[in-house]
C-alpha cells in the first residue's frame, strides 16, 4: 500500500493491520524501519509503543484520512489521546512530513 500527502509519497510499503491480532502485533519485534515502511492501524485511537526496540512517528488520522496529530514515540511509551482519531500511520522517525489539517491518500 501507498500514502500520499499532497500528491507526495510519504510511505510506499505501508502494511494494513485492521483486526485485533494485527493491530496488537503491530510494529513489535522489529528491530529497524527502513524508509518507505510503515503500518496503517485501522479503527486504533491510540497506540503505544510497549515491546518495541525502535522509536516510530505515530501519524494520527481521522476517518476521512485527515491528520489530527503527529508525535514521535520512543520504545516504551503510551502514545497521546487525541481527539477525532479513527486511525494511526506508523512510520520511520522522521517520515511523517505532515501537518494537522493534511489528508493522506491511500493507494494499494
Amino acid at each position: 500500500m501507498v500514502v500520499l500527502c499532497n500528491n507526495t509519497v510519504l510511505a510506499d510499503k505501508v502494511g494494513l493491520a485492521d483486526s485485533f491480532f494485527s493491530r496488537f502485533k503491530g510494529l513489535m519485534g522489529r528491530k529497524q524501519l527502513y524508509g518507505g515502511e510503515g503500518l496503517l492501524l485501522m479503527n486504533c485511537p491510540s497506540v503505544h509503543s510497549f515491546f518495541m526496540k525502535i522509536s516510530i512517528d505515530a501519524v494520527y488520522l481521522s476517518r476521512d484520512m485527515t491528520v489530527v496529530g503527529v508525535e514521535t514515540l520512543p520504545p516504551w511509551h503510551v502514545g497521546r489521546r487525541i481527539k477525532g482519531t479513527a486511525h494511526v500511520l506508523e512510520l520511520a522517525v522522521g517520515a511523517a512530513l505532515v501537518s494537522v489539517g493534511d489528508a493522506l491518500q491511500i493507494r494499494k
